[in-house]
């Protein structure tokens, strides 16, 4: 080899050893965070804003995982995904606990306050039916909600599969001794359960099903929420013993739950692995200040399904665009990286 080649080389493996040797001061540099998105609009939104400010703000690579409850939780509990936006606790509670003692996991800050979730039916039902108040009032008026395809038997519209509300669902038609006069219906996604509701209320047919809020639908129908005997922890414990036995061993493993009470009005916490949280302190103080309440969260995804199409992330850059609470999360030099990108966007 020539002496020019040789220095030509040596020059060459110089440069390219500095660069190798520089990418692990980058590579510690870079955040990189693994959202758990679960599947249903709130979370969606509050993924995207979170992955929004830390990407843009923070350099973070972030990844949204989509998925339902009970994988995502699962993920969660392994270490798979770091973060979780909106955590519904008390339909998680018996393994969040778990993995809460064992070091895993730890909740944050208060994402959303006053989140509701129950049975539903239309109030056009309830004033032409007014003894239809409660869910054990249900079995006299089985005949307003008849399946199609059971026709001796009402239609009960329950979370979808992987959701930790279909689940409890189940157990509470049994303890509320439903299950001989309705079935169990199950959508297959959260926009089939949403159009499930909606169509039958806008073609002024009854309808009983599962829902909650924040979410644009109770915004846009009234619906009336049928009453439960009252939450309190020693009933929701053992009720949801039977909701672990089916989740493990299915129907017949539920065994006789014999009573139930309502969900609880929730402040709905975010989720972050311990191991991230010590890694990445100046995140979790962002993420200790998110907070928004209800009525905005309705406002975000009424947008979100009239003028975004049902896009998450459209939405949440239309939020950080047009409202500027997200600024008292950040630092000022945090919050001005976001703007510049916002402005590109």
């Amino acid at each position: 080899m020539k002496p020019k080649t040789l220095i030509i080389v040596a020059l060459a493996l110089i440069l390219g050893l500095s660069a190798f040797v520089s990418l692990p001061g980058r590579a510690e540099a870079a955040c990189k965070v693994r959202i758990g998105d679960l599947n249903w609009d709130s979370a969606n939104f509050h993924g995207q804003v979170a992955a929004f400010i830390l990407e843009h703000g923070y350099g973070c690579r972030v990844r949204l995982i989509y998925g339902g409850t009970l994988p995502t939780m699962a993920a969660h509990y392994e270490g798979k995904n770091d973060l979780i936006m909106e955590l519904w606790y008390d339909s998680t509670k018996d393994q969040y606990d778990i993995a809460e003692k064992k070091g895993k996991v730890r909740k944050l800050s208060v994402n959303t306050p006053d989140s509701i979730q129950g049975w539903f039916i239309p109030r056009f039902v309830q004033k032409a039916n007014p003894g239809l108040k409660t869910v054990y009032d249900l079995a006299k008026y089985k005949h307003l909600f008849k399946d199609p395809e059971e026709p001796s038997k009402g239609r009960f519209v329950n979370c979808i599969p992987g959701w930790a509300c279909e689940v409890i669902n189940t157990v509470k038609l049994r303890a509320y001794g439903l299950e001989k006069h309705f079935t169990n219906f199950r959508p297959g996604s959260g926009g089939a359960l949403a159009a499930a509701i909606k169509g039958a209320y806008l073609k002024k047919k009854p309808v009983v099903a599962y829902y909650w809020a924040p979410t644009p639908l109770l915004g846009q129908l009234d619906l009336v929420q049928l009453e439960e005997p009252a939450w309190n922890e020693a009933d929701w414990d053992a009720m949801m013993k039977h909701v672990n036995a089916l989740k493990k061993g299915g129907q017949e493993a539920m065994g006789n739950p014999g009573k139930a009470v309502a969900y609880r009005t929730m402040e709905l916490p975010k989720t972050v692995t311990t191991k991230f949280a010590a890694k990445h302190p100046e995140i979790v103080a962002f993420l200790e200040k998110y907070s928004l309440p209800s009525k905005v969260v309705s406002e975000v995804l009424s947008y979100l399904e009239k003028d975004a199409g049902g896009d998450a992330k459209v939405t949440a850059i239309h939020f950080l665009k047009t409202n500027k609470v997200w600024k008292k999360w950040v630092p000022a030099d945090v919050a001005r990286k976001v703007e510049a990108a916002l402005k590109s966007s």
